[in-house]
């Protein structure tokens, strides 16, 4: 069986928050503390869409994550399993946790586009 935890995996603090993540089994996995309120729309633009291409499945254990589409904005809360279609811009309340599964090979895509974003528009790294 594939697991981890976050005494396995060392932490990613190139943007807002603290990311500990690891690839099971063809899925990254992350567990995500978010520091600062979070919008990830302008790291997504230049995408298909200007959107994530990626679906997700996860848990919020605190605080409060979004995801739009289009017209359309679903707000997750603590206690909450998600599932978010591809398609879809999101971000998070300052002092949110959750665990967040997305297919790796997709999600190094995204990964790899939104560095390029942060670097153009922060002269940064961001996850």
């Amino acid at each position: 069986m594939a697991r981890f935890s976050k005494q396995d995996a060392t932490p990613n603090q190139d943007g807002p928050g603290t990311e500990w993540r690891q690839d099971l089994d063809g899925y990254t996995v992350s567990m995500v503390s978010v520091e600062a309120d979070t919008d990830l729309t302008e790291l997504l633009r230049g995408l298909p869409g200007d959107a994530c291409p990626s679906p997700h499945w996860g848990v919020v254990t605190r605080g409060s994550i979004w995801f739009r589409s289009g017209e359309h904005e679903d707000v997750i809360g603590a206690g909450d399993a998600f599932y978010a279609a591809p398609g879809h811009t999101a971000g998070a309340k300052a002092g949110t946790e959750f665990v967040i599964f997305s297919p790796a090979e997709v999600m190094a895509t995204v990964e790899a586009h939104m560095g390029r974003r942060a670097q153009e528009l922060f002269g940064a790294t961001s996850r």
